[in-house]
């Protein structure tokens, strides 16, 4: 059982159990084959496009997803809000799920620096159907605002970590297309998805104009994302990136290491979403906490707490036990599993929430 010594990081009293870190995929250290290539790695200054790492990153992660470039980004919330200025103009509509992370959790950058209007639409689990997006065209004239854009999230964080099927996901673009939208997809777990479905995370990729995933989270890489496009969109993405102070220099410290956690690292998130299914049902068992394991698809587990619970103060009783979780709302409660995190740990976890009821 691979679990975190220590709350934060800090070694384990004598006779202290370690502590079980379920607060996100995020935590997860570089492997010690990302270790050695970022120490052995080739480096020059990438925004002046001579650093070799970072071009064989970014040829590698297109051509994984299908597409014709990628660009290294420190991080998946830079990456989505280049993708939005690449794509738009100020003044234009974006078309964004209520609950999807670029609305939610990116601190306004689409309406602060972007200029973009976000238009809601709520999907199901956060994800869309086709009826869904046609609802949100507007008559054309001069009180409504063009849309400019599309975005789409799979796995969607705050759903769940739903996975969006091939079939919908084709159906949910032609209806962009439809109204002359280019379709920006949010993939920061799209391996993810990707390994749910049991297909290639090209075939996620193919029907959007561009893509964002993350090397951080499950991939277990220390830093960084890549975005993908054609070579038109990225040879505008990447001024966008310097704009943004972006250019990180000799990043090919960084991204040797998500060289390493696309070659290595995917396959195995199978075995999360393995952990996170034997958690759900382990929950589902104890009186009071509200779950449907047949929800999730991948490695987040979402509960709900009974009437009368706060989730903060959950959390930090969960802490005292040695469980790290974060609150997802008033009574609902937010697991994620990783690789640090085995299923031998899922009795604890059980047992810790017990003991908090």
């Amino acid at each position: 059982m691979s679990l975190v010594p220590g709350a934060g990081g800090a070694p384990a009293s004598p006779g202290e159990l370690p502590v079980i870190d379920l607060r996100s995929d995020t935590v997860t250290e570089p492997t010690e084959a990302m270790r050695e290539a970022m120490a052995k790695a080739q480096v020059g200054d990438d925004v002046l496009g001579h650093d070799p790492t970072v071009a064989r990153l970014e040829e590698a992660a297109a051509a994984r997803l299908g597409k014709e470039a990628g660009l290294f980004v420190p991080s998946g919330t830079m990456g989505n809000l280049i993708a939005l200025l690449t794509h738009t103009v100020p003044g234009q509509e974006v078309w964004l799920e209520e609950s999807s992370h670029i609305y939610y959790y990116e601190a306004g950058g689409v309406s602060r620096i972007a200029g973009l209007l976000p238009r809601l639409f709520r999907g199901q689990r956060g994800i869309p159907t086709p009826e869904d997006i046609e609802g949100l065209a507007r008559p054309a004239g001069m009180h409504f605002p063009p849309p400019g854009l599309l975005c789409l999230e799979n796995t969607h964080n705050r759903g769940g970590g739903s996975v969006m099927p091939v079939e919908r996901l084709h159906a949910v673009v032609a209806v962009a297309r439809k109204f002359g939208l280019p379709v920006h997809l949010d993939g920061a777990r799209i391996f993810n998805a990707a390994v749910a479905l049991g297909v290639d995370a090209r075939v996620l990729a193919e029907p959007v104009d561009s893509v964002m995933f993350s090397l951080s989270k499950g991939l277990s890489a220390p830093v960084g994302s890549v975005l993908v496009g054609s070579r038109t969109f990225i040879a505008k993405a990447r001024r966008v990136r310097q704009m943004l102070g972006g250019g990180m220099r000799q990043a090919g410290v960084l991204a040797a290491a998500g060289l390493v956690a696309l070659e290595t690292m995917v396959d195995r998130l199978a075995e999360d979403h393995r952990v996170a299914k034997a958690l759900a049902h382990a929950l589902h068992a104890i009186d009071g906490i509200g779950i449907d394991p047949e929800q999730v698809e991948t490695n987040i587990v979402l509960f709900s707490l009974p009437e009368g619970y706060d989730a903060g103060d959950f959390v930090q009783r969960l802490k005292a036990h040695g469980v790290l979780a974060v609150p997802f709302g008033p009574r609902q409660v937010r697991f994620v599993t990783h690789r640090h995190v085995s299923v031998d740990a899922v009795p604890r976890v059980a047992a810790a929430v017990r003991a908090c009821l």
